[in-house]
């Protein structure tokens, strides 16, 4: 298979400057060092490829003679430009990164950037069915200026002449000696005489990013969502932290959810409870007909099948039902001749039409004769 362009690799022109070409090697080798990719062949591949491009264009020699004669330079075991496929890339990566990661003396510490979290208000409709709202995060990310050395372009972070580099200072008290972090540079290893304007030498600058953040039909409030590498950048090239989404599902005027049921209540009149009804309940997919059938009491429930939540795609659940609860509503605002027909009413009914409430009684009256025992 034919080699790419090692522009074309890297994906700059062929004008770019060295510090463009610095700028783009880094992007990808963060993105394709085996260590934040470990078992994935074609990332390691992808990081050789762009570690040999940057190894031949950020060498002046090397360069020009890639320009007069492309890949055909380095073929035969080093050619025009003394350049062979050894696969020895830790040299660039080190150059570029150098001042950036860790590992000896001389180098400042990598720290990986902290998680964020979000949380994303969202209607039960849109919890049901899924949403693709676009979220606004406030966070510190990598300045482009410097790369996130701190250091203005064109310049390079010193290393601290008190530590030697190290970060770390040895205090000696009689027979002991003691590892203190070092006051000079703060335990950074290095010093910036000339710090990046933009990010003031902090490497990291603040913005405000707008994220697409795809929620899954089922959810509910307390669930998250991780989006990887949307947190805040890590400190002197380290990897970004993690955004934690969590929803939180508002309250609904008519539903309340139980996982994956849905409960509503639904208030009849006494008239229609003793005669039966037909009701049109609403739903999250439209109304349904449901029939509530005479001498229906207060609190019965109603299981309309397949009308709550499909969690299929949520921890695999499955689909919920609608649970509709029968309130049956005391009448207020009576007319006096509305008043004296109920009273009339009252006076025709026997303990057959009342079986809970002739039971009641009756229970009433065992209680109290047992006290007067």
């Amino acid at each position: 298979m034919a080699k790419r362009d090692y522009y074309e690799v890297l994906g700059v022109a062929k004008s770019a400057s060295e510090q463009e070409i610095k700028k783009a090697y880094r992007r990808l080798a963060m993105k394709h060092h085996p260590d934040r990719n470990e078992g994935n062949v074609e990332a390691e591949e992808k990081f050789k490829e762009a570690s040999e491009a940057a190894e031949v264009l950020l060498d002046a020699e090397k360069r020009s003679t890639f320009d007069q004669y492309g890949h055909a330079a380095f073929e035969g075991g080093g050619g025009r430009g003394g350049f062979g496929n050894s696969g020895n890339f830790g040299s660039i990566f080190e150059d570029v990164f150098g001042d950036i990661f860790s590992g000896g003396r001389g180098q400042s510490q990598v720290h990986r950037g902290s998680d964020l979290k979000y949380i994303l208000d969202i209607t039960l409709e849109e919890a049901v069915r899924g949403t693709n709202p676009k979220i606004k995060i406030p966070t510190l990310v990598e300045c482009m200026s410097c790369l996130g050395s701190g250091a203005k372009a064109g310049t390079k972070p010193m290393a601290c002449v008190q530590c030697g580099g190290s970060g770390q200072i040895t205090a000696r008290q009689g027979f002991f000696s003691l590892q203190q972090t070092c006051p000079r540079c703060r335990g950074q290893g290095k010093i910036i005489s000339d710090p990046c304007p933009p990010c003031r030498g902090q490497g990291r600058v603040e913005e405000q990013k707008t994220l697409s953040v795809k929620v899954p039909p089922g959810v509910d409030t307390g669930d998250r969502i991780r989006l990887s590498g949307q947190g805040e950048a890590g400190a002197n090239g380290g990897p970004a932290g993690d955004l934690y989404v969590q929803m939180n599902v508002r309250e609904h005027p008519i539903f309340t959810r139980d996982g994956a049921d849905l409960y509503c209540e639904v208030p009849i009149s006494f008239v229609n409870a003793a005669l039966g009804e037909q009701l049109e309940i609403p739903t999250l997919e439209g109304k349904v007909s449901l029939k509530v059938p005479a001498e229906t009491q207060t609190g019965k429930l109603f299981r309309l099948k397949g009308k709550g939540v499909d969690m299929s795609q949520i921890r695999g659940g499955g689909l919920g039902d609608l649970y509709c609860k029968i309130v049956v509503e005391t009448p207020v605002n009576l007319s006096d001749h509305q008043k004296a027909l109920l009273r009339e009413f009252a006076g025709d009914q026997d303990a057959s039409q009342s079986p809970k409430y002739a039971s009641w009684l009756d229970g009433v009256k065992r209680f109290i004769d047992a006290l007067r025992d």
